[in-house]
């Protein structure tokens, strides 16, 4: 059973359960044994929750829209109550922190009938975009072994990617979501800042969001559905949306103007990522969209990558800080990874007026990014990545690994400074046969726009029928 559930989406599964065809704890118990049999392979989940979650399917669920649907959660700032939380960081994981209560996105999952089967890999504290920490190992990409499956939601994608479960909790502060959907051939959508709660201890005021990688765009609308809006006292507030974004799915988009970036404005980008990109370009046409060389000038500006380094430096250092008070002592060098001593270092080298300059610079850059979409643009196309999912231990080489990163994510981050919802979509498969994402960037607060161009994008060229070989 569980190898004949695996194709199938969060919405597929829960309709099973709805009509009556399986229960709960068949769904979850199918979680369980594909996880056992495939999970050895990739590394994706690192806490397994399996005798709880079988215990919780067995009993009152609540009557949400994916009641009895196993689901994992990443090990990332979102408390799962009583579960370990390790962040990461092996600094957590040998205090054996486990969280006190779920976070209120966490309680959102559960309303919505997800049943929690685990949680995923993630690097230390989500600060780079590969999933290879010291405290749990590298996860793998299922579509090939040896490359990362990205990060900072590598355990999430991978675990969806190679068919464990459904649907997983994904969060992006620099691209963590469509980094990994890209490279494990998803669907990731980064919301717009303020669409989803980050309580009770986030802070919205940074670059941060959490939502869900998929396999299907109706998925990834029905999630959204049953979990965004605020929770009290949020200072981040997105507008709602006009109706529920599952009825975006199959819904006309009309005629969009759609800018093209198809190469790095600041570099170059691997042949296989413009090629993907020129080829999205080529499909929008032939349904009828006017697709032009065209993007914002901000994003040929080098100041955009260093008003996003201090910020993220800054969160680096405040992190570490945090975490030790978690463990009940102040953080040493020797307690976390070379890299995030380093940003964390250069974190502390900021002062306050210069973390303050980098926000007054990162409204300003928001603002201008906006006037394109406001000149009549509806949407922004480019390359997710500009490479290919490189192999483990490429990202961290101290020789040339943070070169690698910085050609890697040319097209990620600037709408987690914007604020502004980005998804990316497996449209391509390099000749190598690893996945190639495709990203589209709307206005602030116009994941419709996304969802319905996504959808049509879908249903005229399908990815349902790509599945890892081997798995």
């Amino acid at each position: 059973m569980a190898d004949e559930l695996a194709w199938l989406d969060a919405t597929a599964q829960a309709e099973l359960v709805r009509t009556g065809e399986l229960s709960p704890v068949e769904l979850v118990e199918a979680a369980v044994a594909r996880i056992d049999k495939v999970d050895g392979e990739l590394n994706a989940v690192i806490h397994r929750r399996f005798d709880e979650a079988v215990r919780e399917a067995s009993g009152a669920l609540p009557d949400g829209p994916f009641r009895g649907v196993p689901f994992l959660v990443k090990d990332l700032n979102n408390g799962s109550a009583g579960d370990p939380m390790h962040n990461g960081t092996r600094s957590l994981r040998d205090a054996g922190y486990r969280a006190t209560a779920d976070s209120w996105l966490v309680a959102r999952y559960r309303a919505a009938g997800f049943v929690i089967t685990g949680r995923t890999n993630t690097p230390e504290f989500g600060l780079v975009p590969t999933t290879e920490p010291v405290s749990h190992g590298a996860t793998h990409n299922p579509w090939s072994l040896d490359h990362t499956p990205g990060g900072s939601s590598g355990g999430a994608a991978a675990a969806v990617a190679a068919g464990l479960v459904p649907v997983a909790h994904a969060s992006d502060g620099g691209g963590s979501i469509r980094i990994p959907a890209s490279m494990c051939g998803l669907v990731g959508l980064k919301v717009t800042r303020g669409r989803m709660t980050m309580g009770p201890d986030g802070d919205e005021s940074l670059v941060s969001v959490s939502n869900v990688v998929t396999r299907s765009v109706r998925d990834c609308a029905a999630v959204l559905d049953a979990t965004h809006g605020p929770g009290p006292g949020d200072m981040a507030v997105a507008p709602p949306p006009l109706r529920p974004y599952l009825d975006e799915v199959g819904a006309d988009p009309g005629r969009l103007r759609i800018g093209l970036l198809a190469g790095n404005p600041r570099g170059t980008a691997h042949p296989d990522c413009e090629a993907a990109a020129r080829d999205a370009a080529a499909l929008l046409e032939s349904l009828g969209h006017h697709v032009e060389e065209s993007h914002p000038a901000p994003l040929d500006e080098p100041e955009t990558a260093a008003t996003f380094g201090a910020r993220w430096c800054t969160q680096a250092r405040r992190t570490v800080i945090n975490t030790g008070k978690l463990v009940g002592r102040e953080l040493t060098q020797d307690d976390v990874e070379p890299i995030t001593w380093i940003m964390a270092e250069a974190g502390r080298s900021f002062s306050a007026v210069d973390y303050a300059n980098a926000l007054a610079a990162s409204a300003t850059f928001t603002r201008r990014m906006a006037e394109w979409w406001t000149d009549g643009y509806d949407l922004l196309l480019s390359p997710t990545l500009g490479m290919p999912p490189p192999r483990l231990g490429e990202l961290l080489n101290p020789d040339g690994g943070a070169e690698r990163v910085a050609a890697l994510v040319p097209f990620t981050t600037h709408f987690n400074v914007t604020g502004q919802p980005a998804i990316s979509l497996p449209l391509s498969w390099n000749a190598e046969g690893l996945p190639i994402g495709v990203q589209l960037a709307a206005a602030y607060g116009r994941e419709d726009v996304l969802i319905r161009v996504a959808a049509q994008l879908e249903a005229t060229q399908p990815w349902a029928h790509r599945r890892p070989p081997g798995f």
